[in-house]
């Protein structure tokens, strides 16, 4: 397997990018939610969660689904507070209906003391 041309997340200070996301599934709903669920992974292992997300672009092949799909899975996921996002409508390569970055805080640690 080629080795990747970019990063799948990078940290600067407090931040961390993390690299488009696609998901696997038969539809854009699905897909959604497989991209969710990788960019929870993702955040997890740099110290980071979804709560911590400040901002997403969503790349969609039909902007339509925003709607059908995407805005409901988004206020699943952010019932409070909600990212700034930005929906762009694109071509992508089959079978990809959707692509997403985020930008999200990394909290710092603070150590509990009694």
């Amino acid at each position: 397997m080629p080795k990747p041309v970019f990063g799948r997340a990078v940290r600067a200070g407090n931040l961390v990018f993390l690299s488009g996301v696609t998901g696997k599934g038969p539809d854009t709903g699905t897909q959604i939610k497989s991209i969710f669920e990788s960019i929870k992974t993702t955040l997890e292992e740099v110290g980071s969660s979804l709560e911590n997300v400040i901002n997403a672009t969503v790349y969609l092949t039909d902007l339509e689904e925003r709607e059908k799909y995407l805005n409901p899975i988004w206020s699943e996921l952010f019932p409070r507070n909600p990212p700034t996002r930005t929906t762009v409508q694109v071509v992508l390569a089959p079978p990809d209906a959707v692509e997403i970055t985020v930008v999200a805080l990394v909290p710092e640690v603070r150590l509990y003391t009694p």
